[in-house]
């Protein structure tokens, strides 16, 4: 026997799923966005809000700009670098063979050799 007040399949805090007719919602406008790949983007804004002047595109992540005959440039692509790499670019051979000589010294010292 289910609770007299229960409503079924609702839940507190549950809103209507189609607004409500005493509402409208707030004015907007639908701006495109040109990408270098072709794609057109339609993204909506607040009616009072200046459009940025790129945006990214959402089919292929390059960005994209509001003129269509002039599209932004692509990305450069950048390659992958590791972790070693990155520290190439930081240190030197000589600080690199200082570091490992100070920590291998520190090693023995704390196995006792």
């Amino acid at each position: 026997m289910s609770s007299g007040s229960a409503i079924r399949g609702s839940r507190i805090g549950s809103s209507p799923m189609r607004p409500d007719e005493r509402t409208e919602p707030a004015p907007r406008r639908q701006v495109s966005y040109f990408c270098a790949a072709g794609h057109d983007s339609r993204i909506w804004f607040a009616a009072e809000v200046t459009a940025p002047e790129t945006w990214d595109c959402p089919r292929c992540g390059q960005p994209a700009g509001l003129d269509q005959e002039r599209p932004p440039g692509r990305l450069r692509a950048e390659p992958y670098k590791s972790h070693l790499a990155y520290v190439k670019e930081r240190r030197s051979e000589e600080d690199g063979e200082a570091i490992l000589a100070e920590a291998l010294a520190n090693l023995r010292r704390r196995r006792g050799r």
